[in-house]
C-alpha cells in the first residue's frame, strides 16, 4: 500500500455536512469523486441529516495514484468514514453508486448498518469485463460519463490504469459472494438504460440478498451516473422517505405495501 503522491483535484475533496443524529454515508464509484454525489449529499443535508462523502484512495488526484491501489483499501476507506460517522450519530445509513454500491455491500457485510441504498451497483457485469485477463493496454480510455442530462461535468480521469480495472473486477467477484449474507433493509435504484453497469446487476442483488425488507426503484430518466442525472431528486426523496420510515419502525416492505 503506497501513499498518494499527487494533490487532490480542486472540487474532488471529501465532503462533510453536520446535522442531526441520523448519519448518511455516500460512496462514489470507480473513477468518480465525492463531486458525483455532492447534489444528493447537499439535499440530504438540507433535510437535517449528517452527511459524509469520503474520497476513495487513488481517485480525484492522478492516475498514477490509482495505479497503486488495491480494492481492500477502498473497503477500508468506507469503513473508516462509517466509523467516524457512527461516533457522532445514533443511526447510520449508507448509499453507494456503481462500484460504491459494491463497497456499500461490503460495509454491510462487515458491520451493522441501519439500511443501505444502492444506485446502479456493480457486482456481476460491467463495461470493463473484457479486460479481465488482459495485460494491455496499460491505460483504458474512458470517454464521456454516462449521463443522460446534457452539459453535466463529472470530475473523472480521461483514462484509467488496467491495474485498477483488475481491482474493480476482483472487488465485484468478492462482493457477489457476500450478497447473500446481507440482511439490512435495502433499497435498490436501477436505471432502465445504463451503458456501464447493466440493470441485470440490480436484479441479481435483489434476488440474492437475504434482506427481508428490500425494494427496487426504477429510474426511467437517468443513465449510469444517476446521482447527477434527471432522477437525482427522486433518489433524494426516496432515501429521505425510507429513512424516516425505518427510523419510525416501519419496514421497507410495509412501506411498499401500504
Amino acid at each position: 500500500m503506497k501513499k498518494e503522491v499527487y494533490p487532490v483535484i480542486k472540487g474532488a475533496e471529501s465532503l462533510y455536512f453536520s446535522g442531526n443524529s441520523t448519519g448518511i454515508l455516500l460512496c462514489h464509484g470507480f473513477n468518480g469523486t465525492p463531486q458525483s454525489m455532492e447534489y444528493i449529499g447537499k439535499q440530504l443535508a438540507k433535510l437535517g441529516y449528517t452527511v459524509s462523502i469520503p474520497r476513495l484512495k487513488g481517485h480525484g488526484t492522478n492516475v498514477e495514484d490509482m495505479k497503486n491501489c488495491v480494492y481492500n483499501e477502498w473497503i477500508s476507506d468506507l469503513q473508516i468514514a462509517f466509523d467516524e460517522l457512527k461516533q457522532k450519530c445514533d443511526h447510520v445509513f449508507a448509499v453507494g453508486q456503481s462500484m460504491g454500491g459494491a463497497l456499500t455491500i461490503q460495509l454491510a457485510a462487515n458491520t451493522i448498518v441501519n439500511g443501505i441504498f444502492l444506485i446502479n451497483a456493480a457486482v456481476t457485469d460491467v463495461a470493463y469485463k473484457q479486460y479481465r485477463d488482459e495485460t494491455k493496454p496499460k491505460m483504458i480510455e474512458e470517454g464521456e460519463p454516462d449521463i443522460k442530462k446534457p452539459a453535466v461535468h463529472e470530475i473523472t480521469y480521461e483514462s484509467v490504469p488496467l491495474e485498477a480495472v483488475h481491482q474493480l473486477l476482483d472487488l465485484m467477484d468478492d462482493t457477489k459472494n457476500k450478497i447473500k449474507y446481507i440482511t439490512t433493509p435495502t433499497v435498490i435504484f436501477k436505471s432502465s438504460v445504463d451503458h456501464v453497469v447493466p440493470p441485470a446487476n440490480s436484479d441479481f442483488i435483489y434476488e440474492q440478498i437475504s434482506s427481508v425488507d428490500k425494494r427496487i426503484i426504477e429510474l426511467k430518466n437517468s443513465y449510469h451516473v444517476a446521482s447527477m442525472d434527471y432522477d437525482a431528486q427522486l433518489i433524494v426523496d426516496n432515501i429521505n422517505h425510507h429513512i424516516q420510515s425505518l427510523n419510525a419502525g416501519i419496514s421497507v416492505t410495509e412501506l411498499v405495501n401500504s
